[in-house]
């Protein structure tokens, strides 16, 4: 049965591929078509029948009626459907509430149903096609996947609706499917405890030497699986030629008897995995599976910071990115291995693009897909099944291409997510195009970085905190904090104004002491972020936010005061 899913899956990706890339040579009429559906389905709604849906005959009527809101204005509604009242902004029972990250704000839930699972469903298999030609392009087999994500639900609202992670909803409602695809049972998804999980999944995932793919939801979940391998990689060997689940792990009796059951010993590959370790002294994925086709993970956004590191581990495995998505609703998909553009997912959603000289405005102006034009920068709205119309998810996105008559877009950063000494707007892209280029320019990988703003001063000070990795030094700090404000003076040009006639101060490095980062990751998963979906913020207005860290040393520059070196 195995055997004859993964080709299955394959054909049926491909064929979706073919449908939606027709679809992109018509833009105009997919969107209006898409819109027109929407309506007509949910214009029975309580938030359907508020706008008058039913009577709108144009885009033009649509974008007149129906305001530009944020999820505090649904937020009401959607408490309702928790507590079990139905037909509020869906027509369709909801049958599970999708929970955001917070990692920008509050917490959020999103009403999922099968007919809008049905659509993210229909991106996904759109991503696979995209994937599959890619992969057979450069001669690269799709098999076995690598993926540690949890599926434990985070509750059940007053009414008994499940919620959780999007990826938790995800993997939940399509079991079967992921139970032949995964490189590990099901059940290795299971155990509560996040190293425990990590552990058998790489466990029964290592009996596999021909594994393909290794997915994460985001680049820094991929390093911390690495990172696993390493530092548990005897410890795996061992249970391999044991057959034995180690004892020590924080593993739920009945998920223990679960995995037994499955698990038996493979001399030959703890042989195998036993000389490599010998011989390079660690065991990467790379190393472990020499054959791996593509890891799939996010692209965009903050990836490049992390993906400097990926080489280390993974070598030059290709990068997927799947489908740009979020709990509200699906953006764009991914159309080749390397790449950070994605196709606007113009059949999962009705969009619209605000440009910069409307985001100050209560009721912007917005451009359509057809209308955008390449290099520029947009906030991106979405009107979906989800039941949200124009809803402004506070993405900002870069239009890099056309793919037929459909834009190619690229995340940036998300609105709001802004550091300003005074009126410069430094935002997360500027932050990770620097910190790629340093790492990169003074040969440096970095543990984690974040840029945060002195407590004192008015102006205040740009604090650039990182943190090295263990056995790499930073041999002339001065010059890495002279190099950083210069090319953060090229990356944003109102910085670059500002620190020239002395508006804002010149920036500090700040080295923090092992291990600091991830006190604050522990921070913020205690504050229920899912580790699933943790993103960590590379800058942060809250000045605050990085209190009680060691700084082990401050570096000035001479224009500034007290110059420590």
């Amino acid at each position: 049965m195995a055997n004859l899913v993964l080709p299955i899956l394959t054909n049926a990706g491909r064929l979706a591929k073919a449908n939606f890339v027709s679809k992109t040579r018509q833009v105009e009429v997919v969107q209006e078509r898409f819109l027109r559906s929407l309506l007509q389905v949910y214009q029975g709604t309580e938030l359907g029948q508020k706008y008058v849906l039913g009577d709108i005959k144009t885009i033009d009527e649509f974008r007149d009626r129906v305001p530009i809101l944020p999820y505090s204005s649904y937020e009401p509604y959607i408490e309702r459907i928790a507590a079990g009242e139905v037909n509020i902004l869906t027509p369709d029972p909801v049958v599970y509430l999708n929970l955001t990250s917070g990692s920008t704000g509050k917490q959020k839930l999103i009403p999922v149903t099968k007919r809008s699972r049905q659509v993210l469903n229909r991106a996904n298999q759109v991503g696979i096609g995209f994937a599959t030609d890619a992969a057979q392009r450069r001669g690269l087999p799709i098999g076995k996947m690598l993926l540690t994500s949890s599926v434990q639900l985070i509750g059940r609202s007053s009414a008994g609706i499940p919620y959780g992670p999007v990826s938790v909803g995800d993997l939940r409602l399509n079991r079967l499917l992921y139970k032949q695809v995964f490189a590990h049972p099901y059940e290795a998804l299971l155990p509560v405890n996040s190293k425990t999980r990590h552990y058998v999944c790489l466990l029964f995932a290592l009996r596999n030497p021909d594994m393909r793919v290794i997915g994460a939801n985001f680049p820094v979940l991929g390093l911390q699986l690495a990172n696993y391998l390493e530092s548990y990689g005897e410890e795996l060997i061992h249970d391999l030629k044991t057959g034995e689940i180690a004892s020590r792990l924080k593993l739920e009796p009945e998920v223990r008897v679960q995995l037994e059951r499955q698990f038996c010993a493979v001399p030959k590959r703890a042989m195998q995995l036993e000389e490599i370790l010998r011989s390079e002294g660690r065991l990467t994925p790379q190393l472990a599976w020499q054959n791996l086709s593509c890891i799939i993970t996010a692209r965009g956004g903050t990836s490049n910071f992390y993906f400097e590191r990926f080489p280390r581990y993974f070598g030059d495995t290709p990068i997927f990115g799947g489908i740009y998505a979020s709990a509200e609703a699906t953006f764009g998909i991914y159309h080749d291995l390397n790449n950070d553009g994605t196709i606007l997912a113009i059949d999962s959603g009705f969009f619209e693009f605000i440009p910069p000289e409307q985001w100050d405005v209560d009721q912007p102006k917005t451009l359509l897909p057809h209308e955008v034009q390449i290099g520029q920068y947009y906030r991106i709205l979405v009107s979906n099944y989800s039941g949200f119309y124009r809803y402004d998810i506070g993405d900002v996105v870069e239009v890099v291409g056309f793919f037929n008559q459909t834009p190619l877009i690229t995340f940036r950063h998300r609105v709001g997510g802004l550091l300003s000494s005074t009126t410069e707007k430094t935002n997360e892209f500027h932050a990770t195009q620097v910190m790629q280029k340093l790492q990169q320019e003074f040969d440096l990988p970095l543990e984690n970085f974040c840029i945060t703003l002195s407590e004192h001063e008015v102006p205040a000070h740009y604090l650039l905190n990182i943190e090295l990795l263990p056995g790499y030094n930073l041999r002339e700090p001065q010059r890495f904090l002279v190099e950083f404000d210069h090319k953060l003076q090229q990356a944003n040009v109102s910085y670059q104004d500002k620190r020239r006639n002395h508006r804002v101060p010149p920036p500090r490095l700040r080295i923090l002491a092992p291990g600091s980062f991830d006190q604050i990751r522990q921070r913020l998963l205690k504050k229920g972020m899912p580790a699933s979906q943790f993103k960590f913020p590379h800058i942060s207005e809250n000045r605050q936010f990085l209190t009680g860290l060691t700084v082990q040393k401050e570096v000035r520059l001479p224009s500034d005061k007290n110059v420590f070196v």
